[in-house]
């Protein structure tokens, strides 16, 4: 992951290629476990779900912590809370990615104001094992590196993800029907320099397979993709489907939570 990487012109900025499946509008993010000042007090801001990665962004443009960006490849111990006396909360950690702005690992814990936790979350790990299907075992992450030449204004598809899903997969649009605000969506030059839910968009890198799709399509070219190709459906090839997250006791009885190999 990596700290104040992913924001420009008061949006949030992403690679070429990646599209933004999921928007929340009102996420309150607490981190611990770390010492970087950036990490101190809670945040108030925005969560964006995307096929690579999840993306917070603040509302507070004096805040010290303008993004903070959470690569699925670099996500560990993600569960789902369901207290029985207070809101839904996701936790985990997450590492650092080398030139990411801080070092190590921090842990965190993100509260949906307005609902939408438990929806948000189970995509997040349906999308995250999507993603590490195209990763090798054990593998370094990749260095954070900026932007090679200017961002510009993202086009919808970099927000408007296909109808039909991933992989016999689709997302819970009705449950996040909200799109990012105008000209707040921002997209650099730079592919992604780790896998997706559809493996790597462009010539892999160290880490992972270059995998385009399942049925074994060579790897798109460097041109960002206008919208992805419809895909099979999970019924007709049951390797495609992911299994689902399990929802186990928490132990106490007081919650309960989903638990994930992340």
């Amino acid at each position: 992951m990596s700290l104040n990487t992913a924001h420009a012109d008061h949006g949030v900025l992403i690679h070429a290629g990646e599209c933004i499946i999921l928007f929340s509008d009102n996420v309150m993010v607490d981190f611990y476990g770390n010492e970087t000042p950036e990490f101190k007090g809670s945040k108030n801001g925005r969560m964006y779900l995307t096929t690579h990665r999840m993306i917070y962004n603040s509302k507070n443009n004096s805040d010290v912590m303008r993004s903070f960006s959470f690569p699925f490849i670099q996500l560990q111990d993600v569960t789902i809370e369901q207290p029985m006396f207070s809101a839904n909360f996701i936790k985990g950690k997450v590492r650092a990615q080398p030139n990411g702005n801080f070092v190590g690992e921090v842990k965190f814990k993100l509260v949906f104001k307005s609902g939408g936790a438990i929806e948000f979350g189970q995509a997040m790990l349906r999308a995250a094992h999507l993603a590490s299907r195209h990763a090798s075992a054990g593998a370094p992450p990749p260095p954070y590196t900026p932007p090679t030449g200017p961002w510009h204004a993202a086009p919808p598809p970099a927000y408007a993800p296909p109808p039909q899903g991933y992989y016999g997969w689709v997302p819970p649009y009705t449950a996040f029907p909200d799109q990012p605000p105008p000209n707040s969506v921002f997209v650099s030059n730079s592919p992604p320099p780790y896998p997706g839910v559809a493996g790597a968009t462009y010539p892999a890198g160290g880490g992972f397979s270059g995998a385009a799709s399942p049925a074994g399509a060579p790897p798109a070219t460097r041109e960002p993709p206008r919208r992805r190709p419809a895909t099979p459906a999970a019924s007709q090839h049951p390797e495609l489907r992911p299994p689902c997250p399990r929802m186990a006791p928490a132990g106490d009885g007081a919650s309960y939570s989903t638990e994930t190999t992340l």
